[in-house]
This record gives structure tokens, sequence and C-alpha cells, in this order.
């Protein structure tokens, strides 16, 4: 379903943690048009105990564009009153935030679909390097894309087209 109006969204990349009930407030406060937010928080494991601290490096001004991209397409794809999407960067403890996607709409069904949407994007194509520093090791190993996150990605090309 396309968007007939031109919804605005919000992409901040920062080191900052953020905090959820606002980011909310920020776009639902006041809107009589709202029925339904989704929000989807990303947090660093601790990998049983093992992990220090995952590190996410990007490519500052690259990364802001290619989530703007994609936010632009799912405002396009699914009638949202409303979307935010903020991702850290920096070293981020296990229990940490470490993204943020929220979207409202007059309906659930959009709101989740746009955040599945671009959470699948953000794992597989959003300029991000993640380095786990482990308590054990004295160097960090960068962490390998996963092949179900490509497949889970996928799956919006092969909706696109039917």
């Amino acid at each position: 379903m396309s968007n007939s109006t031109t919804t605005e969204f919000t992409v901040r990349v920062q080191a900052e943690d953020f905090d959820v009930l606002a980011e909310t407030e920020i776009l639902a406060k006041g809107r009589k048009d709202v029925g339904a937010i989704v929000t989807f928080t990303g947090l660093c494991r601790d990998e049983g105990g093992t992990l220090e601290a995952l590190e996410l490096e990007h490519y500052p001004g690259m990364a802001e564009a290619q989530i703007s991209k994609f936010a632009q397409q799912a405002v396009e794809r699914w009638p949202l009153t409303g979307l935010a999407i903020i991702h850290r960067f920096g070293k981020i403890p296990p229990g940490d935030n470490i993204v943020l996607v929220i979207a409202t709409s007059s309906h659930r069904r959009a709101a989740f679909e746009a955040s599945d949407f671009l959470m699948d994007f953000l794992k597989t194509q959003a300029p991000f390097w993640k380095k786990e520093h482990l308590k054990e090791a004295s160097e960090g190993t960068w962490v390998e894309a996963k092949a179900v996150d490509d497949a889970d990605a996928s799956r919006w090309d092969e909706q696109k087209t039917k």
C-alpha cells in the first residue's frame, strides 16, 4: 500500500544512549491519527557471559544516507504517520541499547511490517561493522554476516514483485 501523503521520519546515528519512551512520545503525543505504535529495541547480548562489549563502527554520512533511503521506502510502502530510527555506534556493553525503530500508523499491520522491513535492512545493508570484545581475549573479532539475516531481508523483494 502506498502512502499518499508525505510522512516525515527521523534518522539518527549516535554514540549516546536513547530513551525509548521519550522517543515514542515525540512521535505520538497529541496525535489523534495514531492508532498503533510499534517499537523495536535491539540490545547488546552478553553471549553467555563472555562478551565485554560490542563495538560498532560506521561510515559517517553514508550510514545516515542509507538508513534514510530505506526509511523513505518504508513511508512510501506503508501508510505510516511517523517513523524514527536511531542506531548507536561505539563500544556498547551487554544490556545496553543498540538500535531503536519506532513506526506509528493508524493501523497495526502497517506499523509492524514497516518496523520488520527496516530491521531486516539494518541487519543486512546498513553500513555498520561489528566487533566483539570478549572478556578473555585481548583483541576483538569482527562479526560475520549471517545467511538467515539475508534470507529474512530477501522476502521484502519477493513481496514487492507479487
